[in-house]
Formats: C-alpha cells, sequence, structure tokens
C-alpha cells in the first residue's frame, strides 16, 4: 500500500524538531523586541537542529522528570552553551511550545490530506464520466428501489467528499495559529511586548495569532478531528457499497487485487475485498475519534493538561488514520472493475417490478396519483407473492390496459429508460471533482513558503556545559516516549 507520507510527521524527531522551531522563532522574536539579547536570539536559532541534542539523555530525564518539555529545554539550553543558553524558552509555557509545534506538524500533515484527495477525487472523476450511462439498481433499505447508474453513485461520492475538502480548507484560519500567550494567555510574562513577541512568533513560523491565546481554546484542532471524521464516513460508506457489490450475489464491482494476493489460507477461489475492509474498518476508528475530540474542550478554568494530552494524541491518530483512508480509496478508485452484465441482469431480477414508479407516474396523469398508486400496488404485490409475472399482471389489469397496450407497459417499465437526470448529474459532478481537484493542486503549486527563519549552520565551538553528545542516536521511540 502506499505510503500516505503522514505517519512520519509525528515521529519523535519531527515533533521534538517542531518544538525547537517554535522555541527558535520565539527566541527571535523576543530578541527583535528587546526581551533578551539580540545575540541570544541568534544563537538559539543556530542551535535549533534536533541533531545536535543528546535524545537518549532527554529520553532518560524525561522518566525522571514527569514531564514532556523540559528535559528537552534543559538539553536545548546545554546545546545553546552557558552565555546564551539562559534565554532559552524566556516566558513561556509549555503548552505554548508543544501545541504551536503540533500545529506546524498539522500543517504539514493537512497538505499531505490535501493532496491525497486530489487524487482520489481526480479517480472519481474519471469513474464518474466513464459509468455515467450505465443503469443499474438503485437501493433504498438494501432493497430494488428505482433505476440509477454507476455513475450517480459515483456523483454521491464525489458532492459528500468535496464538501469535506471545503470544509478542510475553511478551517485552516482557525487551526494554524500559534499560542503563545504565556500560563493562561495573558502575555504577563512577556510584558508590554507579550501581543508584538506573539506577532512575530506567527510571522516566523508562518501562521496567524489567536485573540485570545487562551490554553482552554482548542477549537480549531477539534475540527480537524471531525472533518477528518466526516471524510472518514464518506471513505466507509464508500467501503460499505464496494464491498456488499463483492459479494457473488451481486458481482457488480470488484475492487482491484494484485497478483499474488491470498484471499483464504485453505480456500483458494476467495477474493476477499480487503481493501474495502480496511476502509471499513478504519473509517469506524477514525469516526470514533470525534468524541474525544469533543471531550477534550472541556477544560476547567484556563487549562487542563489531561484535556491537551487527550487531544494530542486525539489529533495524531486522526490525522494518520485520515491519510491512511485516502490512500486506499485511491488504489480502490484507480483500479475498481465494473461488471456491467451483472448490473443489468440484477436490474431484471425483479422482472420489471423496479420500473413501477414510472408507471405509476404515467397512469396517475390519466387517474390520479393516488388512484394509480393503488391499481400499481395491489399489481406489483400480487406479483411479489406470486408466479406470475408483473408485465403480465398489468396487461391483465381492466384500469391499466385501459390506457397502456403491451408495449407501451413493456416502455414504462424498462429500467434503462427511467434514469432520471443520472447521466448528467454523473457528468456535472465529474466536472465537479477535477475543478475541485485544479483548485487543490494550484493551491499546492503557488503557496508562497512557509517563512521559516534560517538556521545557519553552527560553526566553531559551542559553549556547552559538556561535549555535543552524539552517541546513542540509535535509541528507540518507544524510550523516547517514555513520560509522554
Amino acid at each position: 500500500m502506499p505510503d500516505a507520507g503522514i505517519a512520519h510527521l509525528f515521529s519523535v524527531e519531527n515533533r521534538f524538531q517542531a518544538r525547537l522551531d517554535v522555541e527558535a522563532a520565539l527566541a527571535l522574536a523576543e530578541a527583535e523586541v528587546g526581551l533578551i539579547p539580540e545575540p541570544a536570539g541568534e544563537a538559539i536559532a543556530q542551535a535549533a537542529q534536533i541533531e545536535k541534542l543528546d535524545l537518549v539523555r532527554v529520553a532518560a530525564e524525561t522518566v525522571s522528570a514527569s514531564h514532556p518539555l523540559m528535559p528537552l529545554i534543559e538539553e536545548f539550553a546545554r546545546v545553546v552553551g552557558r552565555e546564551h543558553g539562559g534565554w532559552v524558552h524566556w516566558g513561556a509555557t509549555t503548552q505554548n511550545i508543544t501545541q504551536t509545534a503540533d500545529v506546524l506538524v498539522l500543517r504539514d500533515a493537512h497538505r499531505a490530506v490535501k493532496d491525497l484527495l486530489a487524487k482520489v477525487l481526480r479517480g472519481m472523476s474519471k469513474l464518474a464520466d466513464a459509468s455515467a450511462a450505465v443503469p443499474m439498481a438503485g437501493r433504498t433499505h438494501s432493497q430494488h428501489a428505482v433505476p440509477v447508474t454507476f455513475g450517480f453513485k459515483v456523483a454521491v461520492w464525489i458532492d459528500e467528499l468535496t464538501a469535506h475538502t471545503d470544509r478542510l480548507e475553511r478551517l485552516e484560519d482557525r487551526l494554524f495559529r500559534v499560542l503563545m500567550g504565556g500560563a493562561v494567555g495573558t502575555f504577563a510574562s512577556f510584558g508590554p511586548a507579550g501581543r508584538e513577541v506573539e506577532c512575530r512568533v506567527a510571522k516566523h513560523l508562518g501562521l496567524g495569532t489567536m485573540p485570545v491565546p487562551s490554553r482552554a481554546i482548542n477549537d480549531g484542532i477539534v475540527e480537524l478531528v471531525l472533518v477528518l471524521a466526516s471524510v472518514a464516513g464518506t471513505a466507509g460508506k464508500i467501503g460499505k457499497d464496494i464491498y456488499s457489490m463483492m459479494q457473488p450475489e451481486f458481482g457488480e464491482a470488484f475492487e482491484p487485487i494484485p497478483d499474488g494476493t491470498v484471499g483464504s489460507s485453505t480456500m483458494p477461489h476467495k477474493r476477499n475485498p480487503q481493501l474495502a475492509l480496511d476502509l471499513l474498518s478504519m473509517s469506524a476508528q477514525l469516526r470514533a475519534l470525534a468524541a474525544p475530540a469533543l471531550e477534550s474542550m472541556q477544560h476547567d478554568h484556563e487549562a487542563n493538561g489531561g484535556m491537551t494530552d487527550l487531544l494530542e494524541e486525539t489529533a495524531k491518530r486522526a490525522t494518520v488514520l485520515g491519510g491512511d483512508i485516502l490512500t486506499r480509496l485511491d488504489v480502490i478508485l484507480d483500479g475498481l472493475e465494473l461488471d456491467e452484465q451483472r448490473m443489468r441482469a440484477n436490474l431484471a431480477l425483479s422482472e420489471g417490478l423496479i420500473g413501477s414508479e414510472s408507471l405509476m407516474m404515467e397512469l396517475g396523469e390519466r387517474i390520479g396519483r393516488q388512484k394509480a398508486h393503488e391499481v400499481v400496488y395491489e399489481v406489483a404485490q400480487e406479483s411479489a407473492v406470486g408466479d406470475a409475472q408483473f408485465l403480465d399482471l398489468l396487461v391483465r389489469n381492466t384500469t391499466v390496459s385501459a390506457y397502456f397496450d403491451r408495449d407501451e407497459i413493456r416502455r414504462l417499465i424498462d429500467p434503462s429508460a427511467y434514469l432520471g437526470e443520472s447521466i448528467t448529474i454523473a457528468h456535472e459532478m465529474a466536472q465537479h471533482a477535477r475543478a475541485v481537484a485544479d483548485r487543490l493542486e494550484f493551491s499546492a503549486r503557488t503557496a508562497p513558503p512557509v517563512p521559516l527563519f534560517v538556521r545557519a549552520a553552527a560553526t566553531g565551538d559551542d559553549d556547552v556545559d559538556d561535549d555535543p553528545v552524539t552517541a546513542g542516536r540509535d535509541a528507540t521511540e518507544d524510550l523516547l516516549l517514555v513520560g509522554r
């Protein structure tokens, strides 16, 4: 399965680097407004490279300190050196750094999700156009309803997914913001320069600012999880459709299966809907994350670390799952096989009953809608429970035969002649999917580079307490996560 390009963003090293980026941006901003010496800001920014830190030491001290950030800050200050290390993390509280760093990671993940959505929408566009006129049974409550086309079914998928894409874009201003208000969001530790520090940190990181930089405000990240849960809902619905259509009793559509794939350890004939099952499972997992995301808004007073930790892990899990879901959906759409003959055969299973609405509407113009419904309903039920065909019963019905001959009745109950606007809608939504994909791709190409500060390579000897420690970089991620 292709890599969604998201999971690695949440590695310990990448998240630690994001925290160093925030610390460096903070130091530069404070130096620019005179809160800390200018050389200190430059030294902190130059040292903000994860490769310079001893992460084994950070992991070990995290165990004893039981704090998610201080061991990293202390190690970072050591690397900055005696002269300037004391200015690291000046005036900030832990969540200022960790949440802002998580927003940087989520920004990269958000871009990856949009790239995947563009690919999926292009796949849907091709499929909707190609199958716009392929008739099949429309089903409500798992029963034959009226005919549709497969392209119309894809149009439904497109409509939902493009709406989620719009939501994903609209939340950006509420999500990509620094949290830089100090202990409770009042800027007290930064003095009169607080707002200026916040604005400059935001500029260095390419983020926005919060009107009220309270640690209890996390609705932007919560909204991201909810939108991803909605994407998962649509993907799960698609997975369920394909799962059922792959059943031998349906046999209408089949997900791609690479050569050599084994469906069952004992039944060689099995062609299991593995990707559709992945969609169903992952969709359920991601949708379930909506509840803890909403729960994380329940801060008491000015902050609750438990709620912060809950959202941090929830957002990570939701974003990774979202990427994994979209990669599978892309593979399915790219190789989906349709059996048009089977679709037509399934349409004919009811021997014309699926065309009862068409006949009723035409008859209703002669005798009134309600009376027509009663007449056709009685004939349809007789056909459904007996052996006589629907067409024959209609021909023998005195009310129906008073207005239509056998050929006219056959034409009226022909499912391929009662597709409504299915074909037009399929083509329209295919075009819409292409337009949204174009917009996403254009946005990615023309987006200005993130105005991160420039970290010059360190030269000469750093004035640190000990020699820089580079050994032990093979520490496992589990070790680094101790105390999180």
